[in-house]
């Protein structure tokens, strides 16, 4: 799913500038990418929060159904930080017109931590990404798979996301509040 990839580059970018994450989320490798996995749970079946703030419609493409999300309340940008909204400029340019086909491959780069540390042949499914791989790393040594690193939990705090954004509420408790555009 683009949104999971999009919030996946946000926090890792923003990792990368500042030792935080935006969201405080967790992801976890899958077949097709990072994924967010409380947010992932929630998808399915919304709380009410979350209802009341987005709709998911079902929009059939070619030879399958994607998820559309449309927004039911206004993007907040004084829940974020100038240089969170920055990042979240940027990410928005530079990806919107890729589908969830092509955002694959922004995440699984040939040779890098996604291929060799993070999925390594599927040997990586659900293991937990950790943070500390989206920094450079000038130590040619190879670094451990993700699932055997203990990496760096980012710092949680009331915050919101975008390009669809997320208000995240205390431990596993995300509400999507809009859409940057």
């Amino acid at each position: 799913m683009k949104l999971f990839k999009l919030l996946y580059l946000l926090d890792f970018a923003h990792f990368r500038e500042t030792g935080q994450s935006v969201t405080g989320l967790d992801y976890v490798a899958w077949k097709l990418g990072p994924v967010p996995v409380e947010l992932a749970q929630e998808w399915d079946q919304l709380d009410p929060d979350m209802a009341a703030a987005i709709e998911i419609m079902p929009e059939k493409v070619i030879d399958h159904v994607r998820e559309l999300v449309v927004p039911k309340t206004q993007f907040d940008d004084s829940l974020f930080t100038r240089r969170e909204l920055s990042l979240m400029q940027r990410i928005v340019e530079q990806h919107a017109k890729d589908l969830s086909k092509p955002m694959v491959n922004v995440t699984h780069e040939e040779r890098g931590p996604w291929a060799t540390e993070i999925w390594d042949n599927g040997r990586g499914l659900n293991d937990r990404i950790p943070y500390t791989l989206g920094v450079a790393d000038s130590n040619p040594e190879p670094r451990r798979r993700a699932g055997s690193c203990t990496g760096i939990r980012a710092h949680q705090r009331r915050s919101t996301l975008a390009p669809i954004g997320v208000s995240a509420c205390g431990p596993g408790r995300y509400t999507i509040i809009g859409i940057l555009r």
